[in-house]
């Protein structure tokens, strides 16, 4: 369901640092060190490519946070606002056929509930 806001979500060229050290800490639940390093190497050099905000979702096979989450409220919040968000850090797990979100699951969260069809920077590996 779309939400009433005059803005549409916009976006940063690049992704922030702060970023990176969330997505390593994420990552390290996941895969080993030597994995994990290469993993963010990749992130910081990757390019952006953009996916539909559903497209992620199916993808990565996780279910969607309401805006009762104060960290999807807090970024639905920056989109009414017209505060940029920082693309989304992705990476693809081959080996169960998913994408894996590294850093910006609160984000997709708050632009799908704006727009499901929306097109959302990120840097994936």
């Amino acid at each position: 369901m779309a939400m009433n806001t005059p803005n549409a979500p916009t976006w940063l060229s690049n992704a922030e640092e702060r970023d990176f050290p969330a997505a390593e800490s994420f990552l390290r639940l996941i895969y080993s060190e030597a994995t994990v390093a290469r993993l963010v190497a990749g992130l910081r050099a990757a390019p952006i490519s953009m996916f539909q905000a559903k497209d992620i979702f199916r993808a990565s096979q996780l279910s969607l946070l309401g805006v009762s989450n104060s960290h999807v409220d807090k970024d639905t919040r920056k989109i009414a606002t017209g505060s940029s968000l920082s693309p989304l850090l992705l990476v693809r797990d081959e080996a169960h056929g998913r994408v894996v979100i590294a850093d910006g699951y609160h984000r997709l969260c708050a632009v799908y509930a704006f727009d499901e069809d929306a097109t959302i920077p990120c840097k994936i590996v």
